[in-house]
This record gives C-alpha cells, structure tokens and sequence, in this order.
C-alpha cells in the first residue's frame, strides 16, 4: 500500500502539469466553439459568457456555402497528393542510402540533411519563377511538387534510420530465395517499416494541410484555395463579424483534429519505436 502511494505521490506533479498544459490548450479552443454560436454584439457585451440566444446559423452558413467545402476538398487532394510523392520518392532515396554502398553515399545524404535548415521563404522569389516558367501556377501541382521537395530531407532521414535496423541476414536470405532488391524492399522492407510509413505520413499530412504561404503564392484564384488561404480571406471578407469569423475558424480546425485524433496512436508508435531503435 505504502508503495503504491509513494509511486502516486511522486507521479503527481507530472499529472498535474498534464492537466495543465491540456487546459491551456484547450481553453483558446473552447473559446473560439462557444463565440462561434454567439452575435458580434453578444461577443462585445458578454465575451466570456454562453450565448443568449444560441446563433447556429454562424455554422449553418458555412456548411451550406459551396466554397468552404470546394477548399476543404483542395486541402485534401493537395495533402494526400503531397503525402504520396514525398513518402514514394524517400522511400526509394531511404532504401538506397541504407543498403546500398556506393561511393559518395554519405556525402549524398548530408546534402538532404541540409536541407532540413533551409529555410522555405528564401526560396519564395525563385520558386515563383520557377513555377510561373513551366506554368504551375494557380495549379495544384505547383503546390504539391515544392511541399514535396521541401519534406524529402526529413523523411529520408527518418526512413533511413528504420532501414539501416533490418538486419543484413534477412536480406541475404531473401536474395538466395530469388528476391531482387525490388521485391526485397517491396515484400519484405515496406511492411517492417510501416509504422516509421506511418509517422513520415501523418507528418507530410499535416505539413501539407497547414502551409499557408505556398498556396497563397501559387493560387490567384479562389478555384484552387486551400483551407488556411480561406481563413486569411475569410477574415478579410467578415472583419466586423468577429463571431462568424470564429465559426469559421472552428470548422476549419475540424478536419485536422480529426486526422490527428485517428492517427496519433501511429505517429506516437512510429516516434517511440525509431526513440528506442537509436
């Protein structure tokens, strides 16, 4: 008995600051769902209290209007688009950098790990005259193909390191059974890897469906619009009507929520596994 509470005494501040990071976290969320149903009036006269009336048609609106889900599909195709391009190309660069020797391998690979400083707004101008030269613009291939780019180096480095765990054994044995080093790395080398798959996914995901500056680059029209774009004209076109505003913001962080409440559990698989393979 005495144990136990000694393991529960000295755990207790490590819940407790839990609780309260969740709290700050989730106040300013809370906040924004209850103003959402509230008036612009209601929000200068009671900011911190519960609507009175309830304003539903701040959601209501939204839903029915054709330009919020227009960009909540472009989002989606832009993300899944973005996701496979970057995992499918760093899956191979991983695999060859992982079991291949080659000369000028590491030189190779430190040349992606470079990549990770390089930061995306110096590179704005000439990606714009990149694009507009092969005529990329408002086209969602001149926002997939850059977002794609620019996660290579971080999921070569993470793929690397799950590749470079398999042991050599196994791939010796699969190459005497008949393997080439295709099927070796798709039967056998993908599967074993799928939760670290997994993780660079969720990652590419979400990398994808927050870039703001990119889509706003590369899309003049509001064909192509992406969530965070519509946000940003969303808040132009209502600036007096901040409860409207909060609704749409609201809505806009559903789908991302969402994503993520589904695929934590295998981002946090994928981050502990690679934590405990190194």
């Amino acid at each position: 008995m005495i144990p136990t509470l000694r393991r529960r005494m000295r755990s207790l501040p490590v819940h407790v600051t839990a609780w309260g990071v969740g709290v700050v976290m989730i106040t300013p969320l809370l906040y924004a769902f209850v103003s959402g149903f509230k008036s612009t009036d209601q929000l200068s006269r009671n900011p911190f209290g519960l609507p009175s009336p309830w304003v539903t048609s701040n959601y209501t609106d939204i839903l029915a209007s054709g330009s919020f889900w227009r960009m909540l599909g472009s989002s989606t195709l832009i993300a899944v688009g973005t996701t496979v391009l970057t995992v499918g190309s760093a899956a191979l660069a991983a695999f060859a950098l992982a079991r291949f020797a080659f000369r000028g391998r590491e030189v190779l690979f430190t040349l992606f790990t470079v990549g990770l400083m390089f930061p995306f707004a110096v590179a704005i101008l000439p990606l714009f005259i990149l694009l507009r030269t092969f005529g990329l613009l408002d086209d969602p291939w001149g926002v997939i193909l850059p977002q794609a780019a620019f996660g290579l180096p971080m999921t070569i480095v993470i793929l690397r390191g799950f590749f470079r765990e398999i042991p050599g054994e196994l791939e010796e044995a699969a190459t005497l059974d008949g393997c080439s080093p295709f099927g070796f790395f798709w039967r056998i080398l993908l599967p074993m890897a799928r939760p670290a798959l997994g993780t660079v996914s969720v990652l590419a995901v979400v990398a994808s469906w927050n870039n703001f500056l990119l889509p706003l680059l590369v899309f003049s029209e509001p064909t192509w619009w992406t969530i965070p774009v519509g946000v940003q004209q969303f808040q132009g076109q209502y600036a007096t009507d901040i409860a409207r505003v909060f609704a749409y913001l609201v809505l806009a962080m559903v789908p991302a929520l969402a994503f993520y409440a589904v695929a934590e559990r295998q981002l946090i698989g994928g981050i502990t596994m690679g934590a405990t393979k190194g």
